[in-house]
């Protein structure tokens, strides 16, 4: 990955963080990682916790941001979550799976939030 995608991929999971501050979510762990992958953002509101997937793209050459998080990367996701599950403790807490897609064109980035993929 070059500098110009961790920076770009920084960026966004800021500004996926002050949304969800901004909307009330406690942020649990940022970039927890598993044997099997990574979780950006793991966040709790409501009495649910949230596994949260950040996607930033400066263009749509590769398409949307969010059409890279496919079935596979979803099953990464839900298994990392099992794992933080197992090392935390989170009785009777609603699991649920979210994914951002930031695009970063324009002055403004656009920013989309889906709470629960797995619905």
């Amino acid at each position: 990955m070059s500098l110009y995608q961790k920076n770009l991929g920084k960026i966004g999971e800021d500004l996926a963080l002050d949304y969800l501050k901004s909307h009330r979510f406690s942020i649990l762990e940022k970039n927890f990682h598993s044997k099997f992958g990574e979780i950006d953002i793991v966040a709790e509101k409501n009495h649910c916790l949230y596994f949260i997937e950040v996607k930033t793209r400066s263009n749509l050459n590769h398409g949307a941001p969010f059409e890279a998080v496919n079935k596979r990367k979803i099953y990464h996701i839900k298994k990392a979550a099992q794992y933080y599950l197992l090392k935390n403790d989170y009785p009777d807490y609603k699991l649920k799976v979210g994914v951002f897609s930031i695009l970063m064109m324009g002055e403004k980035p656009e920013i989309k939030f889906w709470e629960n993929i797995d619905s």
